[in-house]
């Protein structure tokens, strides 16, 4: 069938135009700086939340080892699904601006509670008000989380040549405000949770919050501002239902332009950011939702139910294909969970030479890899990998989370050696029994696996932050950032299923692997099992990596290139 034949009501009605985004104020680097500010405040009270949990848990709750690592990830996992709500809550409804500043007030009145819960509330009632207060604050980054980032880009106008250059140094120091917040947090507040009060270390965080949304709301009448847009997900709901609709129809479009599939300039770049996609061969299912049939042909308006531009189609093909590698990516951010779970007990149980710092304050050392990779990273790794591979990049995005992934079974191997090794060193000087006595083991044979987490954090959480950011449909990319961060949830609940199903092979065979008396117990062995499991998970991602076909665009339906 012909484009020709089809009716110009179908052609040009019936579409659903996107909400031109409403800016007012100045914005730029005057109004960046503001909201700079109140992400800076939230990552150091989160990691400085985050940093000592296991410890609390253990130490003043009187929670078993394994139990208090299971709560741990159970509510650092809350914290990064909730994201996913409030990004669609925030480009559906109530914009990016309102969201920021309800979820900085529930985040405060959490913060607040968990303050109480350590200070004033009866022992009775603590655990339980210390628990509502964590999950009040998981509410609250969920629409922190995904906003503030993406609130703060709005800020710069890529029309302009001046902001579009500011806008990358922007992201630069972004992420180096992010990072120096949240290293400096867990060197400074479980130093005063341990040796002032833990009631001193809470305070300061809410503080921090309640700091950092002031900031942020004395730069109101400079923001740019974007109100809602709809949902994001209509637009891929309507690929689905009208595919499944022409479920009967036998022609699929091969590679190229169909000519009986349906193309409308207009209409896909104003959805789709001014920029249509090409068609690509996979998930040829899909591209039934875009074949004119003889009702669609007759019809005198497009039904968006049941004919779909082809950019229309091919955003959904996009979601399909970034589904398996957020997938594979769990395993990786459970291996990243241990940083706050079982390095810190580990750290606990050795000696320190000359000065003392609390346990969780080696997450810091993190913090400081990272802040010392990145620009090695952007200085010295991609101009010598640019002349191996002559990728713009240095490497691809799937080859820079694939080298992380690989760096995170590396981290595993490390971890099981040197947890074998301090075990021996408790057992020779009779300490087997004496959990609580220090191992005479530096804690600092812990500092390689600390390495090894920021390193591979470069590699792969940045690259799969790029990878969600740049591949997924122009509208839904707050839900893609939301993406990106839940993967760290669904990777702390998987951390929490294999901890369960660990616990309870080890117990039947009348050893626990995770037991509270960490000096008799084999964690070593739990590490190894990490890298076993992250070693099948990488070849599987070696595979859905080597099948990916990254978006490809073209401007006024004529090809561009990937990207």
């Amino acid at each position: 069938m012909d484009r020709g034949a089809v009716p110009a009501a179908v052609i040009g009605n019936g579409h659903e135009a996107a909400k031109v985004p409403s800016r007012t104020g100045r914005g730029a680097w005057r109004a960046a700086i503001f909201i700079i500010f109140v992400e800076v405040a939230e990552r150091f009270a989160y990691y400085g939340l985050a940093g000592n949990l296991m410890m609390y848990l253990t130490n003043h709750l009187g929670e078993s080892l394994a139990g208090a690592a299971q709560d741990v990830n159970m509510w650092v996992g809350v914290s990064a699904i909730f994201p996913l709500v409030g990004a669609f809550v925030a480009d559906s409804y109530m914009g990016r601006l309102r969201t920021i500043i309800i979820s900085s007030l529930i985040y405060l009145v959490g913060m607040i509670f968990l303050t109480l819960s350590v200070s004033v509330i009866p022992i009775s009632h603590r655990k339980s008000t210390f628990f509502t207060a964590l999950y009040i604050i998981a509410v609250g980054e969920g629409g922190h989380k995904p906003c503030v980032q993406t609130f703060a880009a709005d800020q710069f106008d890529e029309d302009l040549p001046d902001e579009k250059m500011a806008k990358s140094s922007f992201f630069n120091w972004w992420y180096l405000g992010i990072t120096a917040g949240a290293t400096t947090a867990v060197f400074l507040i479980p130093y005063l949770q341990e040796h002032v009060a833990w009631s001193v270390g809470f305070g300061l965080l809410a503080g921090m919050v309640a700091m950092g949304l002031v900031i942020f709301l004395m730069g109101l009448k400079i923001y740019r501002r974007q109100g809602p847009l709809g949902s994001p997900f209509t637009r891929v709901a309507q690929v689905f239902v009208a595919a499944a609709r022409k479920w009967h129809v036998e022609k699929e479009a091969g590679e190229g332009r169909g000519s009986d599939m349906y193309y409308n300039g207009e209409d896909e770049q104003r959805t789709a950011g001014g920029r249509c996609l090409v068609h690509t061969p996979q998930f040829r299912a899909l591209d039934k939702a875009a074949v004119i049939d003889a009702v669609d042909a007759a019809s005198k308006t497009r039904n968006p139910w049941r004919l779909c531009t082809v950019t229309q189609v091919e955003e959904a093909k996009l979601i399909l294909r970034l589904t398996p590698i957020w997938f594979f990516c769990l395993m990786f951010t459970v291996v990243q969970a241990q940083m706050h779970t079982f390095f810190t007990k580990q750290a606990s149980s050795m000696s320190w030479s000359h000065f003392r710092l609390s346990p969780a304050s080696l997450q810091g050392l993190v913090g400081l890899t990272i802040l010392v990779s990145v620009p090695l990273y952007d200085r010295v790794f991609v101009p010598l990998a640019r002349k191996v591979t002559k990728h713009p990049s240095g490497i691809s995005m799937l080859q820079r989370i694939g080298f992380g992934l690989f760096l995170s079974i590396l981290n595993m191997v490390v971890s099981a050696i040197v947890e074998g090794k301090r075990v021996q060193v408790a057992i020779e000087h009779g300490l087997a029994s004496s959990p609580k006595t220090p191992v005479p083991m530096s804690v600092w044979w812990l500092l390689p696996q600390y390495v090894l987490c920021g390193i591979s954090d470069v590699f792969a959480i940045v690259g799969l932050q790029e990878l969600f950011y740049d591949q997924m449909p122009e509208e839904m990319r707050s839900i893609g950032a939301g993406l990106f961060i839940s993967v760290v949830g669904f990777g702390s609940f998987v951390s929490t299923a294999i901890i369960s199903v660990v616990q309870a092979t080890s117990s039947r065979a009348g050893n626990e692997w995770l037991g509270n008396n960490i000096n008799m117990a084999h964690l070593n062995h739990y590490y190894w099992v990490l890298a076993g499991l992250s070693g099948l998970n990488l070849c599987a991602y070696a595979v859905v990596a080597s099948r990916f076909v990254y978006k490809r665009v073209s401007d006024s339906l004529g090809f561009k290139g990937d990207v």
